[in-house]
């Protein structure tokens, strides 16, 4: 028989439904959350099918659902209560971490994934944190009750005023593109009052913008895949993370195996769908031609092309507009930046215009005292050292941009 748990008294406690065919377990996740002020566990369940009446029944926020379970396994639990119970969010439990126990878990409706065994803090941060993720659905579902005259109004931009993307990408690793992408989204952000920026982490498996932020990523890329076709500016504001510069970041994948749940379409129309709502989408991606990397290419308004002057980046550069070529990309799209422009190297922009056959619309000098000093202490240099020759060349990239980017 399910177990119940008395009424809540307080509204506004999480209200948590266990999930598990092991009595131990159940008994262990109600011990680990009785003294969690802002937890209540309001139910437990022996199987899938009663977890599935009992989600129906109690109308929980929160579902810790075991994955391996007797007859009605936990993906087909999940499935049938998120159709069913739209505001309860699922946290999957197992005890393999495979990737294709986490690709079926978000692809069935599960908010987030724990390896058994896990800790008390693992457990009440996951909890607390898809508490806060499934506050859209919460508002929808309330706003869906109660008829309203006249319509919610639009956050979204009008099609003629749709924002830019800017992806950043080099075919060669180590030319600071994730450096870039940052101080450009700060610069575009200064630049105007009242100017919209948001900073992607495309580079799934291992982003470095949260690091260079100094952010943790409390919510992910991965937040939204179970949401793809629902997406909103909501869901979108709940998943991003502001910086205190004002850019909204919407980081990579706390862990390298979660990138596999990334397909090239989400990435589409997730670009799409921040270009309605900002003035410039700016997209750090990884120096690997994949999919995902060629869907950030193909959907932005500008590549910008990182080379850094030294024969392998030179040549690799030539060859990325090759392809580009290949793909049909107009010449236009492509903005050739020099970074780590240096005299002494003996490379210089003209010499890459010629040979490369397409012309260096900005340099950025050599400073690695103030870019590994940024790095090091998460503060872009466009805050830590706005008077930097450094930071002024960014913002003239970003000056030049805005330019080249208004519509005729």
């Amino acid at each position: 028989m399910p177990e119940l748990a008395q009424p809540a008294d307080k509204p506004h406690k999480i209200r948590v439904l266990i999930v598990d065919d092991i009595p131990e377990t159940r008994e262990n996740l109600r011990k680990l959350l009785f003294f969690e002020t802002d937890i209540e566990v309001v139910g437990a369940a022996t199987s899938g099918e009663e977890g599935i009446a009992l989600a129906g029944e109690l109308k929980p926020d929160i579902v810790l659902m075991d994955i391996n379970m007797p007859g009605v396994d936990g993906i087909k639990a999940t499935e049938a209560i998120t159709q069913q119970v739209p505001t309860a969010q699922v946290i999957m439990m197992s005890v393999q971490g495979e990737t294709d126990y986490l690709r079926r878990s978000m692809q069935a409706g599960a908010r987030e994934f724990l390896v058994k065994p896990f800790s008390s803090n693992d457990l009440i941060t996951g909890i607390r944190r898809v508490y806060e993720l499934g506050a859209t659905r919460r508002q929808a579902a309330a706003v869906t009750a109660i008829p309203t005259t006249p319509g919610p109004v639009s956050h979204e931009r009008a099609p003629q005023e749709r924002g830019k993307i800017l992806t950043v990408f080099s075919p060669k690793g180590g030319t600071g593109c994730s450096t870039i992408a940052i101080n450009l989204a700060i610069a575009l952000r200064q630049m105007k009052e009242g100017v919209s920026v948001a900073l992607v982490d495309n580079a799934l498996r291992f982003g470095d913008v949260a690091v260079l932020l100094n952010m943790q990523v409390t919510r992910s890329i991965v937040d939204l895949v179970p949401h793809i076709d629902e997406l909103d500016s909501d869901l979108l504001d709940n998943v991003m993370l502001t910086h205190h510069s004002g850019v909204k970041a919407l980081l990579a994948p706390p862990r390298p195996e979660m990138a596999d749940l990334v397909a090239p379409k989400m990435v589409e129309k997730v670009l799409y769908r921040l270009r309605t709502l900002f003035n410039y989408v700016i997209v750090d991606t990884a120096s690997t031609l994949d999919d995902v990397t060629l869907a950030a290419l193909d959907v932005c308004d500008r590549i910008l092309l990182v080379a850094t002057p030294d024969v392998p980046a030179v040549k690799d550069a030539k060859l990325f507009c090759e392809l580009t070529e290949a793909l049909e990309y107009p010449p236009s799209k492509t903005v050739m930046i020099l970074n780590k422009a240096d005299p002494r190297t003996g490379i210089r922009a003209e010499d890459i215009q010629a040979h490369i056959k397409h012309p260096v619309a900005v340099q950025l000098p050599i400073d690695e005292p103030t870019a590994t000093y940024a790095a090091n202490q998460g503060i872009p240099y466009l805050m830590s050292a706005r008077q930097s020759k450094l930071a002024q060349a960014t913002v003239g990239l970003a000056q030049h941009l805005a330019s080249v980017l208004v519509e005729k």
